[in-house]
């Protein structure tokens, strides 16, 4: 797929100019959105990714749709499971309502940022070493295991524990113990401190890192154009904080997510082992078929989420 540089600087310029949108909305209206509202902007995002998906289907061709459809779908998963540590941060900070949103988003910024830096060094990798397939495929199984042995999937048992960056900088720079509205910095008795706005974006700044290391190796099972790669991320990504709101505590239904991801990367997983098997000549496979990964990950998606919501509602009753 030959992209000109055109077309990538006009995508990068329409993302861009949608989270600007966002942030203006945000900085305007610190607030927490409405369920209605939330929908309304998650189904516009999600329809934006579709329209896409459906425009590489005239105008390039099939096989690339369906890629991208695969990659966003597989992304979008993450990205809600994601959620669940997004909200342990948040609540571990004990970040208040109004600035939910700009924590949020300046996570979802971050996470873009990074994803770039790893497509760009995963497509060079796989550009120069093909052996870098079995190390994402590798990466893909173990994080496979780890989903499938984690005992709790909840945010209401969940806990966060801050990791080594945040305690050194509490250790290292003077902190508050409460926000100073949206300052990531305040001045007190003529000594800079920092606020615990600064010290959020930085926790949520380190897992948006852990979550590219899962996501990246994932989408580049899936597909190796670079294009295909950024914008499934971008699109899976754009509307994730108005989905924080929507969710909620929607999220907790959701048991069987973990099983589900898990079954999804293990997927990817096999399949990248064995494409890099076929390719570097040691076993007589051929090139994995878009549209058979794209029913395996849509079915093993909407069963798990079905079993989740059927699950949880039958759980109801027990706990009175």
């Amino acid at each position: 797929m030959d992209v000109p540089l055109w077309v990538w600087l006009a995508t990068i310029a329409a993302i861009l100019i949608i989270i600007s949108v966002d942030f203006v909305l945000v900085a305007r209206r610190p607030r927490e959105p409405s369920l209605r509202e939330s929908a309304l902007w998650v189904s516009f995002y999600a329809t934006l990714a579709v329209l896409f998906g459906i425009g590489l289907g005239l105008f390039v061709d099939l096989e690339n749709s369906v890629a991208f459809f695969t990659g966003w779908i597989v992304e979008y998963s993450l990205s809600i499971d994601n959620l669940f540590i997004l909200i342990l941060i948040i609540s571990s900070f004990m970040v208040p309502q109004e600035h939910r949103q700009r924590v949020i988003l300046i996570g979802i910024v971050l996470a873009l940022l990074f994803r770039a830096v790893f497509i760009a060094l995963g497509a060079a990798a796989v550009e120069t070493f093909i052996w870098t397939f079995y190390i994402f495929g590798a990466i893909l199984l173990v994080t496979a295991v780890k989903l499938l042995i984690s005992k709790d999937h909840s945010v209401d048992h969940g806990e966060y524990r801050e990791n080594i960056v945040v305690r050194l900088v509490r250790s290292v720079f003077p902190t508050t113990d409460r926000y100073h509205g949206a300052r990531l910095t305040v001045r007190i008795d003529g000594r800079r401190h920092i606020t615990p706005m600064l010290l959020v974006i930085i926790a949520i700044g380190l897992a948006d890192i852990v979550f590219a290391l899962d996501s990246i190796p994932a989408i580049f099972g899936i597909t190796q154009e670079p294009y295909l790669v950024f914008t499934a991320n971008a699109f899976a990504l754009m509307g994730l904080r108005q989905l924080y709101f929507l969710l909620g505590g929607l999220l907790n239904r959701l048991i069987y997510l973990n099983i589900g991801l898990a079954l999804v990367l293990g997927y990817i997983g096999v399949t990248l082992l064995l494409h890099s098997a076929g390719t570097m000549g040691h076993l007589p496979v051929g090139e994995p078929n878009e549209l058979v990964s794209l029913t395996v990950v849509v079915g093993i998606l909407t069963v798990t989420t079905i079993a989740s919501l059927v699950r949880s509602r039958s759980a109801v009753p027990a706990r009175r």
